[in-house]
C-alpha cells in the first residue's frame, strides 16, 4: 500500500490524494486500532512479509499524524492538503495563460458552482478541492454499491478533465524545477 501510494505520487498527484484520504478513512474506520489494520487488511495484501512490516510503520505514521494534528474523527493530513494546495495555485496560474486548461474548466465550472452552493458555509477552499471531493465521494458511492445519477457521473468526468491537465502541469512545471537546480 505505501509502495501504491509512492508510486501514484510520482505519477499522477490527485490519485495519490485520493489515495491517502482512502488510507485516512481507512485508519479511522478500524479506530486506529493497528492490530486490527494489520489482520484485516495488511496481512492480505500480497506482498513479503518485509512489505507487510513497512506497510504496516508506514500506517502508523499516518494515524499518529492525524492524532496529531487532531484529526481523528475528520479533516485530511497537512502534509496531503499540500498538494491540494499547490495544484490550486497551479489551477489559478493555468486560467489566466492557458486556453486548454479554461476550456476543461469552462466545462466543470457549473459542476463546481452547483457543489459548493450545495455545500453553503461547508464549501471547500477553492475548486481544486470540490473537484477531489466529488470524485472521491463518487468512488466512494460506488465502492459502497449506490446508484449515482447521470449528472455526477458527467460532472466527476469533468472535473476529472481538469485534474487530468492540472496533473500534467504539476509534473511539467515541478520537471522543469528539477532541471534548473
Amino acid at each position: 500500500m505505501k509502495t501504491v501510494a509512492d508510486k501514484k505520487k510520482g505519477q499522477n498527484i490527485g490519485e495519490y490524494i485520493i489515495y491517502m484520504y482512502q488510507m485516512e478513512d481507512l485508519l479511522r474506520a478500524y479506530q486506529f486500532e493497528m492490530e486490527e489494520v494489520k489482520r484485516y487488511v495488511i496481512s492480505h495484501y500480497p506482498i513479503s512479509e518485509e512489505e507487510k512490516a513497512e506497510t504496516t510503520a508506514w500506517f502508523a505514521e499516518i494515524a499518529k499524524a492525524l492524532k496529531n494534528e487532531g484529526k481523528e474523527e475528520k479533516g485530511r493530513l497537512n502534509s496531503t492538503q499540500v498538494y491540494v494546495t499547490e495544484l490550486a495555485k497551479i489551477h489559478w496560474e493555468l486560467l489566466k495563460t492557458d486556453k486548454n486548461y479554461f476550456e476543461h474548466y469552462r466545462k466543470a465550472k457549473p459542476h463546481i458552482l452547483q457543489l459548493v452552493i450545495e455545500a453553503g458555509d461547508k464549501a471547500p477552499s477553492n475548486e481544486v478541492q470540490v473537484c477531489l471531493n466529488a470524485i472521491y465521494g463518487l468512488l466512494l458511492a460506488k465502492l459502497k454499491g449506490r446508484d449515482v445519477p447521470k449528472d455526477m457521473e458527467n460532472a466527476t468526468e469533468a472535473f476529472g478533465n481538469v485534474l487530468s491537465y492540472l496533473n500534467w502541469a504539476y509534473f511539467h512545471k515541478n520537471e522543469k524545477k528539477i532541471r534548473e537546480n
